[in-house]
């Protein structure tokens, strides 16, 4: 009966979510963007990596990586104070509509054969721009659902927006098998993004200026580095005076370090050593179908962190992700077969995802509402920085085959301390509280 009355409740609040016209504009608005995101990370991820007109090898997709995610990164204490001060909505409006734009200048350098740093800054620019959509998104969820909604919310939302992308990348592979792998057919495949960045622009722009915040705060128009500086000290302290918020956030650092070592090593495995095994082929169709996997991954992380958080709260649950994470990818990873790294695909989006909703979730139910906009692009600078950190250190250790027992061998040390040191937290203290305060924050 118990078992029927839980299974009843999340019924019922995912058809709360979705019964509200506001969750399901916000929601649609994140489909429709990080479809676009897939679009062109998979049009920009064959121009690089498997364009036999640009050949790279392990450190050059590090250099990449670097010059397109760090820069960008400085945009985000800035997105942060813009978002605290101005109409989110009106954020998303403007920011999907310039993405728009930004595409069909990166369309045309690839279509010219225009390589390096005008390059490079073309995709900086799209990448910029993304940090305001991906902020403004997180930071506008919770004027669209109650609190207590928050961690289904996220995990519908974030879930929905990283199948989306995936997607997104899979339609892109698709048209590229008939496009050709040249300049000129990735050209085309990214202006193809640019439709679903000004579907996203549409859907949001019926909300009201003020619905998606901020609520109690000064709108001015202009912002100097002072008012950046202050507002970021402001934002660092706020989350610094929460041990739950700058725990979480230790553990996606961790998360995120282990994500940028796979990533290297799994790009370079299916470029330059895999063979192909009866339905896993290699190359860009086989890293389609890894990151087909990490989808499933990322729809059952949302279907099981809900009811776990619920049944044994955040922290617990994050612990038993993490463990999972160290098993999985030694495990699955060390063959070094195809089949085994779409496999290790699955393990690596559950863990992410789950990982996410309860850090996401964390977030938002202990930063006040003024200061949202600049702890998630806090956040999500940590996210990029952190990742971009392992794909470098990767890319100057790693063999150039991708075949190494010791990246494995690290990634699962990292989340097996992560996972102890979660574990040691909550016996300190979250994991000690009655059930009902085992869901929220310390």
């Amino acid at each position: 009966m118990a078992g029927q009355v839980r299974a009843s409740g999340r019924g019922a609040t995912a058809r709360r979510l979705l019964g509200r016209a506001d969750f399901r504009r916000l929601l649609l608005t994140r489909l429709a963007s990080q479809f676009g995101d897939g679009v062109f990370q998979a049009a920009l991820a064959g121009t690089v990596l498997f364009n036999p007109q640009r050949a790279a090898d392990p450190v050059d997709v590090a250099a990449g990586f670097a010059i397109l995610l760090v820069p960008y990164s400085l945009v985000g204490p800035f997105a942060g104070v813009w978002l605290d001060r101005w109409s989110r909505r009106q954020v998303l409006v403007v920011a999907n509509c310039v993405r728009a734009g930004l595409v069909g200048l990166v369309a045309a350098l690839t279509w010219w054969g225009v390589s390096g740093p005008l390059f490079y800054l073309a995709g900086l620019a799209v990448f910029s721009v993304n940090r305001f959509v991906l902020s403004a998104l997180s930071a506008g969820l919770p004027h669209t659902c109650d609190r207590p909604q928050l961690v289904p919310a996220n995990a519908l939302t974030t879930t929905a927006g990283a199948v989306s992308g995936v997607l997104g990348g899979g339609v892109a592979i698709g048209v590229q098998s008939l496009l050709g792998g040249t300049d000129g057919g990735y050209a085309l495949l990214a202006l193809c993004s640019a439709p679903a960045y000004l579907l996203g622009a549409a859907v949001v722009s019926g909300f009201a200026r003020p619905h998606l915040g901020p609520d109690h705060t000064s709108r001015a128009a202009t912002v100097s580095a002072r008012d950046v500086l202050h507002g970021m000290v402001a934002g660092a302290r706020h989350v610094l005076a929460s041990r739950a918020a700058t725990w979480v956030l230790g553990v996606m650092a961790v998360q995120r370090v282990c994500f940028g070592l796979l990533t290297l090593l799994t790009l370079l495995l299916y470029r330059n050593s895999l063979q192909p095994v009866g339905w896993f082929p290699v190359g860009l169709p086989g890293l389609a179908q890894v990151l087909a996997a990490g989808a499933l991954g990322t729809l059952l992380a949302a279907a099981a962190t809900p009811p776990a958080v619920r049944r044994w709260g955040k922290n617990r649950w994050t612990t038993a992700v993490l463990l999972l994470g160290a098993v999985g990818q030694l495990g699955l990873g060390l063959p070094f077969s195809p089949p085994t790294i779409v496999a290790a695909g699955f393990v690596l989006g559950f863990v992410g995802q789950a990982v996410k909703i309860c850090v996401d979730s964390t977030l938002q139910e202990v930063v006040h509402d003024d200061f949202r906009g600049r702890v998630f692009s806090v956040y999500d600078t940590l996210f990029n920085v952190t990742f971009v950190a392992a794909v470098v250190v990767a890319a100057l250790l790693l063999p150039s085959s991708g075949t190494s027992v010791p990246a494995l061998v690290v990634v699962a040390v990292l989340y097996l301390t992560a996972a102890i040191a979660n574990g040691v937290a909550g016996l300190g203290g979250r994991s000690s509280a009655t059930p009902s305060e085992a869901q929220g924050p310390a």
